[in-house]
């Protein structure tokens, strides 16, 4: 009964995706392109997605391969955040 008990955080869904808007302050727009295939003709189609995540010290530019993960709602629309860039453009 008297277990010690650790805080752990369940597990956060992150994903990867390309910068394409990065104007407000501490947001950045991703876009995150998922391949699947169709239900009935099962060629695979391209379906993209727009989150808004929070960018703390405003480090990350268009462009930029980022990785994001859920957090907390911030505002109305922010509810992932910048977890790391992964590569920047050439």
């Amino acid at each position: 009964m008297n277990e010690i008990s650790t805080e752990v955080r369940g597990n956060r869904k992150s994903r990867v995706g390309q910068v394409v808007s990065d104007v407000q302050d501490k947001t950045i727009v991703v876009e995150v392109v998922r391949r699947t295939p169709h239900k009935r003709y099962k060629k695979v189609v391209k379906s993209r997605k727009r989150y808004a995540a929070h960018d703390e010290t405003n480090q990350a530019k268009i462009g930029d391969t980022v990785r994001i993960i859920e957090t907390r709602p911030i505002s109305k629309n922010k509810c992932w955040r910048l977890a790391e860039i992964i590569s920047r453009p050439e």
